[in-house]
Order: structure tokens, then C-alpha cells, then sequence
């Protein structure tokens, strides 16, 4: 028996230890940010899965001209506390470019926020009035309001919608309907075949954005190389 083959298992063992502690390492650091580990993993291919994936809800929410040259579509759900703190970011890109750009919102409300889905049909039940930009701008301004620690949002909902001078028998039948919540499934159905885990996510023209690219400063600079045709 060779005498250097215990010496050589331990070796084995240890090289495998180290690979599998980098490993893991890097997966624990890329797990601390779930939106930059899902964009890093996504962005290569998120064009050519852009141009396969289903419509979502026809037809979508949408500001701006339909035939400019720059497309934002976010992904977003209405109770994340990161989409709260990008909406600013989003409404600043809508005051400066207007109907250069167009700006889509798709529905992607998550399971882990209680009242993520009914937000999301109740931003489509006000649509459905020809309300919907009203509501989500609502949502997003009283959001700390309704997502902390209540028990059924949608009596919060319902006030948002007499505040909007909806129809609000109307509003809370639609709330619950087959409209509203075939819309946001249609969204979400688009959101999981691209391959989005976490909110808010922003395409431009089809690419996803990385985490650093949806910041202001360099989200402005690419939707002026987009104008410009770059």
C-alpha cells in the first residue's frame, strides 16, 4: 500500500473544502443583494428572452409616446419597500423626458408582502375606472400607511379610491373580479418567464439594469445614449 495515500485523501479533502467555501462564500454574498444576484445571472440574455416572453396584460400600463426610442418597463410590486424608494427615481425620468421616452409598469407583486396582490388589483380596479397612474402614485405615497401591520388593506384601498372619486361599489367588485386579476396574473406570467425573483427590475429597451445602472446619474446617461441612438 502506498504510504503517501492518506497524506494525498487529506489533500483531496482540503482542495475540495476550499472550492466549496469560495463557493459558498460568493453565493452568501450575492444572496445579500437578491436584485443585483438576479440581474448579474439574467442581463446576457435578457434581450434575447424579452423577444419570447409572453405579452403580459394587453394592454399595458404605459407613459409616454408609444413609438419613442427609449422603452423603461418595470417590474415592480406596490408594497416592496425598494420599490417605494425607486418610485422617486421613476417619476423624476417621467417629469424630464415626457413623451420622448415610453415608461411601462408591469404588476409582479411578491408572497412574502401580505397585502402585495390585492395592491396590485386595486391599482387595476382604479384602472379599469381610467384611474390606474392616480392609484399607483396613491400607493406608493401612503405606502408605509397600508403595508405595516394591517390586517385587510383593502378598507385602506377602498378609502384611496373614494379619495380618487371612483365608483367604489364598483371598485371593490372589480378588486375581487376576473378583469383585474387576469391582468396582474398576465404580468406576473411575463415577470417569472423572464426569470425575475425580486422588485423593483427595469429593462431599457429589453436589457435589464443592473443595481448601479438604476441609479439616477447613470439611468439618465443611458436614456440619453438611447435618444441619441448610442
Amino acid at each position: 500500500m502506498n504510504k503517501n495515500l492518506p497524506a494525498l485523501i487529506i489533500g483531496l479533502v482540503a482542495i475540495v473544502g476550499i472550492v466549496a467555501g469560495v463557493y459558498l462564500y460568493q453565493n452568501s454574498k450575492a444572496d445579500t443583494n437578491p436584485v443585483a444576484k438576479i440581474n448579474s445571472n439574467a442581463n446576457a440574455n435578457s434581450q434575447n428572452t424579452m423577444k419570447t416572453a409572453p405579452p403580459g396584460a394587453e394592454p399595458p400600463w404605459t407613459k409616454g409616446a408609444p413609438n419613442a426610442t427609449v422603452t423603461l418597463e418595470e417590474f415592480a410590486d406596490f408594497e416592496c419597500p425598494s420599490c417605494g424608494s425607486f418610485e422617486p427615481t421613476m417619476r423624476e425620468v417621467k417629469t424630464v423626458y415626457g413623451d420622448r421616452i415610453r415608461v411601462i409598469f408591469r404588476q409582479y407583486p411578491l408572497q412574502m408582502h401580505q397585502h402585495a396582490y390585492d395592491a396590485a388589483r386595486a391599482a387595476e380596479a382604479a384602472g379599469l375606472q381610467g384611474k390606474f397612474w392616480e392609484m399607483h402614485d396613491m400607493l406608493y405615497d401612503k405606502q408605509k400607511s397600508w403595508s405595516k401591520e394591517m390586517p385587510d388593506a383593502r378598507k385602506e384601498f377602498e378609502n384611496y379610491a373614494k379619495a380618487l372619486n371612483l365608483n367604489v361599489d364598483k371598485f371593490n367588485s372589480d378588486l375581487t373580479g376576473d378583469a383585474a386579476n387576469s391582468r396582474v396574473a398576465a404580468d406576473k406570467k411575463r415577470g417569472d418567464f423572464i426569470g425575475i425573483r425580486a422588485t423593483p427590475s427595469l429593462f431599457l429597451n429589453g436589457r435589464l439594469l443592473s443595481v448601479e445602472e438604476m441609479q439616477i446619474t447613470k439611468l439618465r446617461e443611458l436614456i440619453e445614449n438611447g435618444l441619441q441612438g448610442k
